[in-house]
């Protein structure tokens, strides 16, 4: 993959960059946006496919993107496709830091070190460029407005937005309520944008579960005669609710 494209999820955080604050817009669920993110780049660049539910690596060879190398690395030492909502749900401690880093080196944004309270230390990031910002909410802002079906990366960033929560950010207030409605609407031009979309939002909502499976056999009944759930091979099962809220918010 050469780097005279940007990936998804450094679009993502760019759209998600505040201009007026330096702070990042939806911080928890973006964090579960940038490895939704990292899975439809690496499906776009043709490593990855979607296998119903799940994600099964077709191509291990790397991208040459580190970040992405990284994630297609730990997909191929599952052996068997992970279901999306899991991948996505599983720890992603720094992946936000390391991408505004990443946009750091490449000249993108620039840190501003500052105090909260006057006291503890922060991290505020600038764009340096605006007319990438600029260019990056155009493609959406056409694709909502045009009502044409937009190419399968934007389509899949107006999936991703709407997802984390990005819309009330873009198009704020009641008259942003049509031009919101719509970015939720173009999920459905990319398969993989949408598969990854609704898994991000599964997360959210602590609607993980597990696929339906058979009747257990007898001896094997939960309370109040159920079946008693089992956990997805290699997957440990899903927490309480409130447990997967602590979980993704890193």
């Amino acid at each position: 993959m050469g780097r005279s494209r940007r990936t998804l999820p450094e679009e993502l955080l760019l759209l998600a960059l505040d201009p007026a604050t330096g702070t990042t817009a939806q911080p928890q669920s973006l964090d579960l946006g940038l490895a939704g993110a990292q899975l439809v780049e690496l499906a776009l660049a043709g490593r990855i496919a979607p296998d119903g539910d799940r994600i099964a690596v077709v191509a291990p060879r790397p991208t040459g993107d580190p970040t992405l190398d990284c994630a297609l690395e730990l997909l191929r030492r599952r052996g068997a496709p992970v279901r999306a909502v899991h991948w996505i749900g599983g720890p992603r401690l720094g992946l936000r830091q390391t991408y505004l880093s990443h946009l750091e080196r490449c000249g993108m944004v620039h840190a501003v070190a500052g105090q909260m309270c006057g006291v503890l230390p922060t991290t505020r990031y600038q764009a340096t460029d605006t007319a990438i910002s600029r260019e990056i909410r155009s493609r959406l802002d056409s694709a909502i407005r045009t009502g044409v079906p937009p190419d399968p990366r934007t389509a899949a960033l107006a999936a991703l937005a709407h997802a984390v929560g990005l819309g009330k950010h873009l198009y704020p207030g009641n008259e942003g309520r049509s031009s919101r409605s719509r970015l939720r609407d173009l999920i459905r031009h990319d398969p993989m944008g949408g598969l990854v979309a609704h898994a991000v939002m599964d997360v959210q909502n602590g609607a993980a579960a597990q696929p339906r499976r058979a009747p257990a056999p007898a001896g094997r009944q939960g309370a109040g005669g159920r079946p008693a759930p089992e956990p997805a091979r290699g997957v440990p099962a899903q927490p309480h609710r409130s447990s997967m809220a602590r979980a993704v918010a890193h």
